[in-house]
């Protein structure tokens, strides 16, 4: 049948539906009724022909929900994630959130594509693609091409893509928009090749997302003259007010490993709401586990915003923002994506819809997410030497060393300084670590070391495969020998997060690309906790995940000091610094 017809043949039948000469495919019952464009609340029912909503009213259905009373909102949207961060397969991940009531997400997929290039996007979107219930994807998955990587031109990443290669890669189906524009001093240098990137996906009228942390005044207008139309760095009130006065749509993270919330809500008012998002960037398995963006709103309302501001910036805000038609609302012709939440202040979900199927309830997902699909492509991607202890020695000739130093519930770190030493040092019993970040990708045995001072791990070494964005493989420890032989653990396990004391040593294996594992989400989310409470057991400071505080001491696109297989990289200063403090300073 033509396309025409049959989209004539389906409007009838939605018309005939809202005005009552037929019966609904579905009808849910007694509920109240958010509605995202007027911040109202009425009760009554929703009807739903052919996957849309036809109308709010006195309708009956072939299929009918009571909905008991409690509160139908549009399902909700993430406006930017990474999958690979929770650790999880994407039919795993998919599987919590959907049961947490999301319907989309805008993921951007850079952290396996910095590993395994192109072939990693088209493995993400595939693996998706194969779960269906009843003839429908419970969760749409807005998939970005990733725009730095790597990163930036100072780590070894897996991959290179540079702005012919996202001219070939932009157009494609594939992708819904250009990822984040972490290399936000390339933009502002105007940098030819980065340019090239942008200008590609505008070319395709697809959106451009940012990342431009603490970026205010001329440098912001710069970043901006770009057509980037995103950001989820603010990290103050006032920086929020300045990029969404200057037309920015500025995200509030609810991560787990940082988030803006308490800045966000001092920044939202009457007049600016509908140019704040929601997303979560990165979330852990443990923490998907138990609550999506309806765990974010929960923050969002105990912090102080009201619901009739967060439900919009968490559905309707996104949808419009990233151009998704018929998305976001309850209101006639738009998609029957819908969640049915117990009340407007925790969010916890009773029933998820997609396009008008019943894809979730009570806590459980309603379709098939234990098959994977695991192509070659992502898989056998740790490839490193075989280190030694000796490996992660340091000497010094008597001047300072540079230390990272980390703050609690931040990724942005600061610069300290050892007293003078002289020789070997020996950390141990002081209040600083080794780090070292080890080339992973090529087997190179390059191997960048630096000291971490504020995490408080003793007594043995914690690492991971996960270090953002390059991912290669970062160790930190008190012990050399320690930090060798979680190197080995994971060079063994194909990639993973292991762990050494006096007492154990444990490994959990991230079979695909080094970042997620193809074990059932249930094992991902008790293996995870075992070892992050080992590593707090051996010391780790609250404030910090162990592994994902750890994964972010590798990536130098944000403030100030950070760590890659080629060595210290001052963002502020924009180039590499001595381990040792020059002696005449």
């Amino acid at each position: 049948m033509e396309r025409g017809v049959w989209y004539t043949e389906s409007m009838k039948h939605l018309i005939d539906c809202a005005c009552g000469r037929e019966k609904c495919d579905l009808v849910i019952k007694n509920v109240n009724i958010f509605h995202v464009f007027t911040g109202e609340v009425t009760r009554g029912s929703v009807g739903v022909a052919d996957g849309r909503i036809v109308g709010v009213g006195d309708y009956a259905g072939k299929t009918e929900y009571d909905g008991k009373g409690q509160y139908l909102l549009p399902s909700f949207l993430d406006a930017h994630i990474h999958v690979e961060s929770s650790l999880l397969s994407p039919e795993a991940f998919a599987v919590l959130a959907v049961k947490n009531g999301t319907g989309t997400i805008v993921a951007d997929p850079h952290e396996i594509v910095n590993v395994c290039g192109i072939g990693g996007a088209e493995y993400i979107k595939e693996a998706f693609s194969r779960l269906v219930v009843d003839g429908v994807q419970p969760l749409d998955v807005l998939l970005q091409l990733p725009s730095c990587v790597p990163a930036t031109p100072f780590e070894t990443s897996g991959a290179n893509i540079g702005g012919e290669e996202t001219e070939r890669q932009i157009g494609r189906d594939l992708f819904y928009g250009l990822g984040e524009m972490m290399n936000f001093s390339a933009v502002v240098g105007a940098d030819g090749d980065v340019l090239k990137k942008i200008a590609a996906a505008l070319g395709q009228g697809k959106i451009v997302d940012g990342h431009a942390p603490e970026l205010s005044g001329k440098e912001l207008n710069a970043y901006l003259c770009a057509g980037i139309s995103t950001d989820h760095e603010c990290v103050t009130a006032e920086e929020f007010a300045e990029k969404v006065r200057g037309g920015m749509y500025a995200q509030i993270r609810v991560g787990s490993s940082t988030n803006s919330v308490e800045a966000g809500v001092k920044a939202v008012t009457e007049t600016n709401f509908r140019r704040f998002l929601v997303c979560s960037d990165d979330k852990h398995a443990e923490d998907l586990e138990r609550g999506h963006i309806g765990a974010a709103l929960a923050r969002l309302v105990k912090a102080g915003l009201p619901a009739k501001f967060a439900i919009p910036m968490s559905t309707l805000n996104v949808a419009e923002c990233y151009h998704v038609k018929d998305v976001g609302a309850i209101a006639p012709h738009y998609f029957a994506d819908m969640v049915l939440v117990k009340d407007l202040e925790e969010f916890a979900v009773s029933a998820v819809w997609k396009r008008g199927v019943l894809v979730a309830e009570e806590g459980k997902a309603l379709f098939d997410g234990t098959k994977r699909y695991l192509p070659a492509t992502v898989l056998d991607t740790v490839h490193v030497k075989d280190v030694s202890p000796k490996d992660f020695a340091i000497m010094a000739h008597g001047g300072r060393l540079r230390a990272i130093s980390m703050t609690p519930q931040s990724l942005c770190t600061d610069e300290e300084f050892t007293p003078p030493l002289e020789g070997e040092i020996d950390i141990k019993g002081t209040e600083f670590l080794k780090l070292a970040v080890v080339e992973r990708h090529f087997a190179t045995g390059r191997i960048g070391l630096g000291l971490v001072k504020g995490f408080g791990l003793k007594g043995g070494a914690i690492g991971i495969t996960v270090a953002h964005d390059s991912h290669n493989l970062i160790v930190m420890g008190d012990d050399d020998r320690a930090m060798a032989n979680v190197v080995g653990l994971l060079r063994k396990a194909g990639g993973g997060m292991a762990l050494v004391s006096a007492a154990e040593e444990d490994v959990f294996p991230l079979d695909i690309a080094g970042l997620m594992s193809s074990a059932p989400h249930e094992e991902v989310v008790q293996r995870t906790a075992q070892l992050r409470a080992k590593a707090f057991g051996m010391g780790v400071r609250e404030g910090f995940d162990p592994f994902m505080s750890l994964a972010f001491l590798a990536l130098p696109v944000i403030p100030r000091l950070k760590l890659t297989d080629r060595g210290l990289f001052d963002l502020g200063k924009g180039c590499f610094v001595p381990l040792e403090e020059e002696k005449n300073v």
